[in-house]
């Protein structure tokens, strides 16, 4: 979605009306935007109101109303604010909450759900943190403990504290020494490759050595077929907030009517669609915006997206808040972008961006 060249004076008052919408949820008359830009009388105000209509920035919701942004007119507002956007520096609260879920045991998943809670409580949005790619996070370590019969339970470690869990039934009944060895050989073989690696490495070493004279070996080898035989390839997603936007739509105030909400309550059920929109089309660095008919998903055309990337030394993920198209777009993007520079602040003062365990993808 493109905006054209708006002149000065329209762009006041484009921008006015979007301010007074965002804040009232009223349409907004021309009186009130000549008080608002000032020097203008209500008749010029009209004439420029006209155009911007014609032009597709407002609409008229009612033959006798005032006027409201259209998508196109959002985007030249939240364009305009980019602009203007100065950097602050990170929030110091957040990284103080941010921080007592890092250190020596910490597991980025557990920031991650704090980051979508802190974000979502002061945004007063659907907020949502995404994980950094799992096949490109590096291996750290694995291991087996043995359950009833042939079953075998995985932990298996990325750098920056991603744990996977898995059940695999290895067919054989090994002890807890023999398990022990196999993840010994693994852990020494593959530490520091990304997980994709160590997935195509295993295969190629069975593939190439069909008849193992090295029991041990072998064992390990297959373990770690079957480990990584259905490990998701898609990003952690946590998701916090729905319940603000119900809230919101019952009490008639800044949220969509609750016949809007089903759509993205269906995309929040079904993850798995959330993350692969948000890692198709947000793949740019840094602080983006998506507004209404922009989304590639129609389960969205009725609001808008704030989100920004964050660092973890190798990797970006991303944070972000999902509102009605009507949210306080200059809130919304001083938060977020708060928000994402101190989880990457937290994750390089933790530790996490080992370059000396970086994977060689």
């Amino acid at each position: 979605m493109q905006t054209t060249r708006l002149s000065e004076r329209a762009g006041r008052i484009l921008a006015a009306l979007a301010r007074e919408y965002i804040e009232t949820g009223l349409p907004v008359g021309s009186a009130t935007l000549s008080r608002s830009v000032g020097g203008l009388s209500s008749a010029s105000v009209r004439n420029v109101l006209a155009q911007l209509e014609e032009q597709g920035y407002v609409r008229q919701p009612h033959t006798s109303a005032g006027r409201i942004p259209t998508d196109l007119g959002y985007r030249f507002y939240v364009d305009m604010l980019m602009t203007m956007r100065r950097m602050g520096r990170p929030n110091a609260s957040v990284e103080a909450q941010l921080r007592q879920h890092t250190g020596t045991n910490a597991l980025m998943a557990d920031m991650l759900a704090q980051v979508s809670h802190v974000l979502s409580r002061n945004s007063r949005q659907v907020a949502f943190a995404l994980g950094p790619e799992n096949q490109a996070a590096a291996f750290h370590r694995i291991d087996f403990v043995p359950l009833a019969n042939t079953a075998v339970l995985v932990v298996m470690v990325a750098k920056g504290g991603q744990v996977t869990h898995k059940v695999v039934d290895i067919k054989e009944q090994l002890d807890a020494d023999v398990l022990r060895q196999a993840a010994n050989y693994l852990n020494s073989e593959f530490a520091g490759l990304c997980l994709s690696e160590v997935r195509a490495a295993v295969v190629e070493r069975l593939c190439q050595e069909q008849s193992l004279y090295d029991q041990l070996l072998s064992r390990a080898l297959r373990l770690a077929q079957s480990t990584f035989e259905g490990l998701p390839d898609e990003n952690s997603l946590f998701i916090e907030g729905t319940s603000l936007l119900l809230d919101q739509a019952a009490e008639g105030s800044a949220g969509p009517p609750i016949a809007m909400l089903q759509g993205l309550l269906k995309l929040v059920e079904e993850k798995h669609r959330l993350v692969r929109l948000l890692t198709e089309y947000l793949n740019t660095e840094g602080l983006t915006v998506i507004i209404g008919a922009e989304h590639q998903s129609p389960d969205l055309k009725d609001f808008a997206l704030v989100t920004s990337t964050y660092f973890d030394g190798r990797r970006m993920g991303r944070v972000g808040v999902i509102g009605p198209t009507r949210m306080p777009y200059w809130r919304s993007i001083s938060i977020v972008d708060s928000v994402a520079r101190a989880v990457s602040r937290v994750l390089r003062d933790s530790g996490w961006d080992d370059t000396d365990a970086a994977p060689r993808c």
